[in-house]
């Protein structure tokens, strides 16, 4: 098995490990035991449980990412691109929280060192916006002064949202489907595009 292989192997077990019990109640030689490879090979991955644990968090984070990365490259409206982020972010987001159990927990108590680890992921998310913006301001869709203040706002605003989403907080009983169309008349209102689709 491959270096790569092996360290995935036991964020994977690592994970499912505190997903079930919580990362307190999660000790290295638990970890160890589940995977099959013994103390010493984990230790040569890794130094601690949070250095396990930060490694879980930017592995969870690598979904979204690459789940964004999917929706940015896709050939559609740039406006319609900007609502299929927001969604995106927020259902990965909620996803994950739900299939880490006891993990989630973790997520909100120790928000900062989570925020650590999130700092490549946010960085990359809001570089991002940026490309949709730039891609819509240059074909008429958008209009938007300083885009980097733009896509800082947005990347802000999705993130405020998440623990809020994730509770069902927002929108109470309704569906995404028939939250979409307010969100986006919202979204298009704040980025200038003031075009009905039957005006191209």
């Amino acid at each position: 098995m491959s270096i790569s292989k092996t360290r995935q192997k036991l964020v994977d077990v690592a994970r499912q490990l505190f997903a079930k019990n919580g990362m307190e109640n999660t000790t290295m030689n638990d970890i160890a035991i589940a995977s099959g490879k013994g103390r010493r090979t984990l230790y040569t991955y890794f130094k601690s449980k949070e250095d396990i644990y930060f490694a879980v968090i930017e592995c969870e984070l690598e979904r979204l990412s690459d789940k964004l990365d999917e929706v940015a490259a896709k050939r559609i409206r740039p406006q319609d691109k900007v609502i299929e982020l927001i969604y995106t972010h927020l259902s990965m987001i909620r996803e994950t929280v739900v299939r880490n159990g006891n993990l989630r927990a973790e997520f909100f108590r120790n928000i900062w060192m989570v925020e650590k680890v999130r700092k490549n992921f946010d960085d990359a998310e809001v570089e991002l916006f940026r490309k949709v913006y730039t891609e819509g301001k240059e074909a008429g869709e958008f209009d938007i002064e300083n885009v980097d203040l733009v896509a800082d706002i947005t990347h802000y605003c999705i993130k405020g949202l998440e623990v809020p989403y994730i509770y069902g907080r927002i929108a109470h009983g309704m569906t995404e489907e028939a939250t979409k169309p307010q969100v986006a008349k919202f979204v298009y209102g704040a980025l200038g595009n003031f075009k009905k689709n039957g005006d191209r």
